[in-house]
């Protein structure tokens, strides 16, 4: 559709018309219509693309030898361009992932919580007859029927624990009806208390007490743990690296205090000493699956190196970043899962759980520890790997340790320290221990998983190869959308609108002009039968640049009339009519039949 402008214009004679109809653009179809077509729109998109290859294919300059040389390289280079993306594509759909190692430093850093327990789980002085009697078969000791084992006894006697043979004389015993032993209380009093273990405590060159510790369960019974941000104790930083910036602790492990090995069963310990674990404040300690040793007789150290460690969830890695479905813990770790499941498997078989796991449901006697408990958790812990399947958090934190050690005491401090401690040497050889724990640096290391791959990189790698093998780039992929557009246009829009429209004649195309100031002006017309035959010339521009020239004669919208030999004949005069619909009839030229009838030619200004 076209419509006249209205800026000025002219009106031409009959020469001036057949002058301008000779200079009139050959860019019409067979059919003379100034419709595009969809020929037009491909050999117009292929001379403008900057797709290579393309022109020189459909150049009509080029010999078919060298068409059939463009075409094999253009569809070559396609074909690599293909292969390319569609690995780029595959690349991308496994999901890489790197991991990245680096240091950071640090003006200052949050010390680690140290948890440690003693390896023997009650202390032989605070026994009593009711804790034997109702323990005793836990502790290997007895009979279900609360008899004394004969190999226990023989034990006891050849290692002099006159004490502990007294009391598994049940002979004059009887137990109260209504005693019901509770297992928390009896760890928590027979267990190795601070109080007496703890000798000296320093952190960065200052003091500390017990009170710097908080009491908590494990399966090896009561432990303790410094600097847990728990009962009230704020958590510690160092602003230093190396040993005396850290914790020290000496130790007394009360050897004497350890009850006697009469058997071999699975929770038998042979071990004297301290089972240490170093974690940050968000997990439970785990320690009697990720604790190391300690041994008296020695000062070890510890030299630490904390590590953040960050993880891609799925599809990239397989770290768990949905918060923990627990009602124990607030805050997932391995740790925290590990300790979740094992007590919901003790819930499940056993109808307890172990002092040490969390919740309010009963706690597990002495009789259901040794009958069912302890059993279970060994065989989950040990043989059973489905039930417990913990995933890796996507963000935790982990100390690195490297440990070494000197004997102690020496012989010039052994008198020294016996007097001190008020011990003998042999006991200070024995019992004590040092236990030294600091930051190798302040600085910490980084491991982060990172994606390798992304669309980011997809596009570059793409846009690479076609910039390479066919020389296109985003816009050409744009100049693409708009071809297929055009054509969408012209086949289907185009459909619709064609079979919406009156049909006059089915041979002709529907233009429109508009002439919005004023009616055209007759130059000159001639009639027959009272039919007036019209030819409209238009231009714009106030250069009178040429625009279209519609070489056929018009109907008016307003008025009703006929075709006959490819005209169009008005029954008015068309002085007053403000609107013309053109069909054009396809003639490159004016016929002498026109000539012989007379031309009309309008302006519109």
């Amino acid at each position: 559709m076209v419509k006249a402008p209205t800026s000025e214009s002219i009106a031409l004679g009959p020469q001036k018309l057949n002058d301008a109809q000779e200079k009139t653009p050959q860019n019409h179809n067979e059919g003379g219509s100034l419709k595009t077509t969809m020929k037009e729109i491909t050999v117009a998109f292929i001379t403008r693309t900057k797709i290579h290859g393309l022109k020189f294919i459909f150049s009509p300059d080029k010999s078919k030898p060298q068409r059939v040389i463009w075409i094999m390289a253009f569809f070559v280079c396609l074909s690599l361009l293909a292969t390319w993306s569609w690995n780029r594509i595959q690349y991308l759909m496994s999901y890489p992932a790197i991991t990245k190692i680096y240091m950071v430093w640090a003006h200052n850093m949050s010390f680690p919580a140290v948890t440690f327990c003693n390896k023997n789980v009650f202390r032989v002085s605070n026994l009593t007859k009711d804790d034997l009697y109702h323990s005793g078969y836990w502790m290997d000791l007895m009979y279900p029927n609360h008899t004394v084992m004969e190999r226990g006894l023989s034990i006891l006697k050849d290692s002099h624990k006159q004490g502990l043979l007294s009391l598994l004389d049940f002979t004059n015993y009887t137990p109260a009806p209504d005693y019901r032993i509770d297992t928390t209380e009896m760890m928590g009093r027979l267990g190795h208390q601070l109080q007496d273990m703890l000798l000296e405590c320093r952190f960065r060159g200052e003091s500390c007490t017990y009170k710097n510790f908080s009491t908590i369960y494990t399966r090896y019974g009561k432990c303790y743990t410094f600097n847990s941000g728990l009962d009230g104790n704020p958590l510690l930083t160092t602003l230093k690296g190396g040993t005396g910036n850290g914790l020290e602790i000496m130790l007394d492990i009360q050897q004497d205090e350890y009850l006697p090995v009469w058997g071999e069963t699975d929770e038998t310990s042979y071990e004297a000493g301290i089972k240490v674990q170093i974690h940050s404040q968000d997990e439970p300690p785990f320690i009697d699956q990720l604790g190391f040793g300690v041994a008296p007789g020695f000062q070890t150290f510890v030299s630490c190196q904390q590590q953040l460690l960050q993880y891609l969830p799925p599809p990239w890695g397989d770290c768990k970043s949905t918060p923990i479905d627990s009602e124990y813990f607030s805050t997932y770790s391995i740790t925290a899962c590990r300790i979740d499941c094992e007590t919901r498997y003790l819930l499940e078989n056993c109808n307890c759980r172990m002092v040490h796991m969390p919740g309010t449901s009963t706690v597990c006697t002495p009789e259901q520890y040794k009958d069912c408990a302890d059993p279970a958790l060994d065989f989950l812990v040990e043989k059973d790997n489905d039930y417990c399947v913990c995933q890796t958090p996507c963000n935790m934190t982990r100390y690195g340790k490297e440990l070494s050690m000197v004997k102690i005491p020496s012989k010039a401090s052994a008198k020294y320290l016996a007097k001190k401690f008020n011990k003998t040497e042999q006991y200070i050889g024995e019992n004590i221990m040092v236990l030294d724990i600091f930051f190798e640096a302040l600085n910490y290391e980084k491991i982060e998983q990172k994606k390798a791959y992304e669309i980011a990189g997809l596009l570059g790698d793409i846009g690479g190869q076609m910039g390479l093998f066919i020389g296109a780039s985003v816009l050409t992929i744009l100049e693409i959308f708009d071809y297929l557009y055009e054509v969408f246009k012209d086949k289907v829009l185009g459909y619709f609108t064609r079979k919406k429209r009156p049909q006059r004649c089915q041979s002709d195309n529907l233009m429109t002009v508009d002439v919005k100031h004023k009616p055209l002006e007759i130059s000159h017309h001639s009639k027959a039968n009272d039919w007036t035959s019209l030819v409209v010339t238009t231009f714009y521009g106030s250069t009178f640049n040429f625009l279209t020239l519609l070489r056929t004669v018009c109907v008016c919208v307003h008025c009703s009339g006929v075709i006959r030999d490819n005209e169009c004949f008005l029954q008015e005069e068309p002085e007053t009519l403000s609107k013309w619909e053109f069909y054009l009839s396809g003639k490159e030229k004016q016929t002498d039949k026109k000539k012989q009838k007379g031309e009309i030619s309008g302006v519109a200004s």
